[in-house]
């Protein structure tokens, strides 16, 4: 069935089945903040007051699973499925990138009348249909990519046009959200902080409190940014409180991954990108008070990122059809003591996709599968510090092969990054450098090439490609963003057609970064640009390919931008 059909018989089981006020729904989830992450976690040092009086409000998960790193947990809780199976494998070289064709939790819920809105990051395809508007939702303000570079006065994209703004990004992102808020219902708001993954920008009022504490500029600064989401997490809940809508609002808060480096994290084993429990074992709260969920209940059963679509479908009443091949399982059944046993499976990539890392996690145990095999109870050793591998070897095999055999199903659609679509009706297309396909005689400024890195120009010769699917014919004004220390010439080629752009010197900027610890990743700057004023391309097109002319020392390419001509 394909996803419109499948859609169609979504209003076909709503018109029927849906409740007579069908709730609101605001999903909230933080970037890089641990399960230790939160005060009613145990972690004395950091104050979360609103998440702590949350929780006393809400069910609480003890046991809820994500991916290792972000992009993956975010296919699965927007489609019910394993990121594998929703062509979601990493985080960058559009290997973060979902199939156009799944459906996401805005698109089931738009054909029964439901306004859904994001505000924060995607970082599951930058251009149209793979973006957010290409993915169900009316009201995008936020960033596609896996991480912004400037925290402080953003340009962020609304909709599909990019935009300027004052101030501080959660502050800026839960303003948006709160105004979508009160609009009409039902709404699904999705709220998806930026924070607190790198770089490290935080306003002084929250870094000089945990600084105050004798923490290091970096734990201070990660601190702060949850106390600062801590505190717009309170604006947003005062703003359903205002309205009226708090008591028919189910609210869900959790996190993407384990934290982005060694802290207080409970007693669990590892970090961001790992699979063992520091890596995949997050906060996660679930309040709605017209169904009694807000007791501060502790549930113990094994929940994941896969059940949200589910959970969010049966409590609106929406069908979920079976074409949709959902991997995850409602979690209303299990406030009414509708348990069962289950594995959930994780696979994490490092940097060449492989069947490992991977792991396979019960009720009661778990088996990382990585260089070498171990197998823990979490029950009696839940810091993963008795390998039973060889004690209990027939359970060794046993998930082993549970795990080989779910690999070979959530793959067996192929793990290719899609090309990008161009002819769509929209004006803009981005072709950043870490979208490219193929290149050489560059490498990336940043050395892996993660969201918002460049090209630098090593030997001569050098060329970068992207693949490209034209749906249907069109023309384009091209623009390339640069740096060059002298004059040069680069050709661009869509299939058989070359175009020559002339290029003169131009350097690039760097932009102010109030960062509070140096950064990992590439700085932000102004870069030149040359433009190519009409390319075409036609059906049978299927790359895009700059190659420079010769060999300019210190030549750098940022992006090119497609702009429609009408």
């Amino acid at each position: 069935m394909s996803k419109w059909l499948a859609l169609w018989a979504i209003i076909g089981f709503f018109a029927c089945q849906g409740p007579k006020e069908p709730p609101n729904i605001l999903l909230i989830v933080t970037d890089d903040q641990g399960w230790g992450d939160a005060g009613f976690h145990g972690n004395e040092v950091l104050k979360t007051p609103v998440l702590d009086s949350l929780a006393r409000n809400s069910l609480i998960f003890d046991r809820f699973y994500v991916s290792p790193v972000c992009a993956p947990t975010r296919a699965s809780l927007l489609t019910g499925r394993y990121h594998l199976a929703t062509g979601t494998s990493w985080v960058t070289h559009r290997r973060e990138v979902m199939s156009s064709e799944e459906v996401t939790i805005a698109e089931l819920l738009q054909p029964v009348g439901y306004r859904s809105g994001l505000f924060g990051k995607w970082h599951n395809g930058k251009q149209f249909p793979h973006d957010p508007v290409g993915q169900g939702f009316q009201d995008f303000v936020g960033f596609t990519d896996g991480h912004a570079n400037n925290y402080f006065d953003p340009v962020l994209q609304v909709g599909h046009e990019l935009q300027a703004f004052e101030g501080y990004m959660p502050d800026i992102l839960t303003d948006k959200a709160i105004k979508f808020m009160a609009a009409d219902d039902p709404f699904f708001c999705y709220v998806s902080y930026n924070t607190p993954h790198s770089p490290f920008q935080v306003p002084n009022e929250y870094f000089d409190t945990y600084k105050a504490m004798g923490l290091d500029d970096r734990l201070a600064c990660i601190y702060g940014m949850v106390a600062n989401i801590d505190q717009n997490i309170g604006r947003l809940l005062a703003a359903l409180e205002a309205s009226g809508k708090a008591e028919n609002t189910l609210i869900i808060f959790m996190t993407d991954n384990g934290p982005n480096g060694y802290r207080y994290n409970g007693p669990w084993k590892g970090i961001k990108s790992h699979v063992d429990e520091g890596g995949v074992h997050v906060p996660f709260l679930m309040h709605f008070s017209g169904k009694g969920w807000n007791t501060g209940e502790h549930i113990a059963y094994l929940a994941a990122h896969i059940d949200i679509l589910p959970t969010i479908a049966e409590v609106v009443g929406a069908a979920v059809p079976d074409s949709l091949g959902i991997h995850g399982e409602s979690l209303v059944g299990v406030m009414a003591g509708k348990t069962k046993k289950r594995l959930f499976f994780t696979h994490q990539v490092v940097r060449k996709m492989d069947t490992i890392p991977g792991a396979v996690r019960s009720d009661s145990m778990v088996l990382t599968l990585k260089a070498d095999t171990a197998l823990y109870d979490l029950k009696n050793d839940p810091s993963q510090q008795v390998n039973l591998a060889e004690t209990w070897p027939e359970v060794r095999r046993s998930f082993a092969s549970e795990y080989q055999h779910w690999f070979e199903q959530v793959t067996s659609e192929g793990i290719v990054p899609p090309p990008i679509e161009v002819g769509h009706p929209v004006r803009r297309i981005i072709l950043p450098a870490p979208d490219a396909s193929a290149f050489a005689g560059v490498r990336f400024s940043g050395g892996e090439g993660w969201a918002n890195d460049f090209f630098v120009q090593e030997d001569s010769g050098a060329w970068m490609s992207w693949d490209i699917l034209v749906k249907n014919p069109s023309a384009y004004r091209l623009r390339m963003a640069y740096s060059s220390p002298q004059p040069t010439s680069v050709e661009v080629r869509i299939g058989k057609r070359k175009h020559t752009l002339k290029v003169p010197p131009a350097e690039k900027v760097m932009i102010p970064s109030p960062d509070r610890v140096p950064r990992g990743e590439v700085y932000a700057f102004h870069w030149g640009e040359a433009i190519l004023p009409s390319i075409h391309f036609s059906p049978s097109d299927e790359e895009l390919t700059v190659h420079l002319v010769g060999a300019v020392a210190g030549w750098e390419l940022k992006k090119l931008t497609l702009e429609r001509l009408e």
